[in-house]
């Protein structure tokens, strides 16, 4: 699993390659609660366009992200999923928590019309 963190629009961008299981969410966990606190952004964004792989744990780092963000008074954006990964996001009803689009473009525009 590779990550790559970025930033805009007091939005962190969360790129994951590989498979999201419980080894790899550590790290995401850490690393983007790391760059919350350090940018003082209130949303994240997880492109999951590259993920080819996300379990229970997967569901665990975007689940205790929207916590945070809620907190915030900000969004959790879930964004390029398909195939196995995009079911998943339905099974366990992070769509009805979170923003879930087709692209990044998409999901920010929902974010700040409800704003």
């Amino acid at each position: 699993m590779e990550l790559f963190l970025s930033g805009k629009h007091h939005t962190i961008i969360v790129k994951i390659y590989g498979e999201l299981d419980h080894h790899a969410a550590i790290g995401v966990r850490e690393s983007v609660d790391r760059e919350l606190g350090r940018t003082g952004a209130r949303n994240v964004a997880f492109d999951l366009s590259k993920v080819t792989f996300m379990d229970s744990s997967g569901i665990g780092v975007i689940m205790g992200r929207y916590k945070i963000t809620k907190a915030l008074g900000g969004r959790v954006i879930v964004y390029g999923a398909s195939g196995d990964v995009k079911r998943i996001i339905e099974m366990s009803g992070i769509d009805s928590i979170a923003v879930v689009a087709d692209s990044e473009e998409a999901g920010m525009r929902e974010v700040e019309a409800n704003v």
